[in-house]
């Protein structure tokens, strides 16, 4: 364990681009290997070897930027469904209403009837009824 610790030491490891490749990889690869494509399997092979590239990468800079990169073009994609993951927790205590001026989300709690909603980005007021 010391060895790979030692080892690893300065190098980049592995990150969300990383992760993201290595899925695409594997689901490639069954995808190929189900349809007998034999030619085309040398496609997740490559990107393995592009994922353990980036991990033993002692680039640090040039590895984080593109994550940077990565995230940041991902970002609308994980944000949708992690709201969509909050509303599903509070859907029994909450309603998320959305600003009819700027569309900014917010969380209202349930029951407590017609309440006047001041949205937070926009300060624009309006009713709704929980």
């Amino acid at each position: 364990m010391n060895f790979l610790r030692r080892f690893m030491y300065g190098r980049y490891g592995f990150d969300a681009l990383s992760n993201f490749i290595l899925m695409i990889a594997v689901v490639l690869y069954i995808v190929f290997a189900i349809f007998d494509m034999r030619l085309l399997e040398i496609i997740p092979a490559l990107m393995l070897a592009l994922v353990y590239f980036r991990c033993f990468s002692r680039n640090i800079r040039k590895r984080s930027g593109e994550n940077a990169k990565f995230k940041a073009i991902f970002r609308p994609f994980t944000s949708f469904f992690s709201l969509r993951h909050k509303m599903w927790a509070d859907r029994k205590t909450h309603k998320y209403y959305k600003c009819p001026e700027c569309s900014q989300r917010m969380r209202v709690p349930k029951g407590a009837g017609k309440i006047l909603v001041k949205c937070p980005k926009c300060k624009y007021e309006f009713i709704v009824k929980t």
